[in-house]
């Protein structure tokens, strides 16, 4: 399951990256209320990636990250664990 949800995702982010430049749209002339028709692609693409990655930070944020034997209750990041750890640096104030 894992795994084929990274998969979505990375094919998510590789169309994503992909169709960030118009590349299809050089060349063209095209003006649409007075601003060239590439601009409200790039402007049209930065709202869709905004919500895509909405989507991503809800539901698959940490995904290829994060494993699933990780639930060590964030110890090793500053948890409970952390307080027992030697001091280093010199004099507190």
């Amino acid at each position: 399951m894992h795994r084929n949800e990274l998969g979505f995702w990375i094919a998510v982010a590789v169309v994503l990256a992909g169709l960030t430049v118009p590349w299809f749209l050089w060349g063209s002339a095209t003006v649409v209320a007075g601003l060239p028709v590439w601009l409200w692609w790039h402007v049209g693409w930065m709202g869709v990636a905004s919500i895509i990655f909405w989507l991503f930070a809800q539901r698959a944020w940490g995904i290829g990250i994060e494993s699933a034997g990780d639930d060590d209750g964030g110890e090793r990041l500053g948890g409970p664990g952390r307080a027992r750890e030697p001091r280093t640096g010199g004099e507190s104030p």
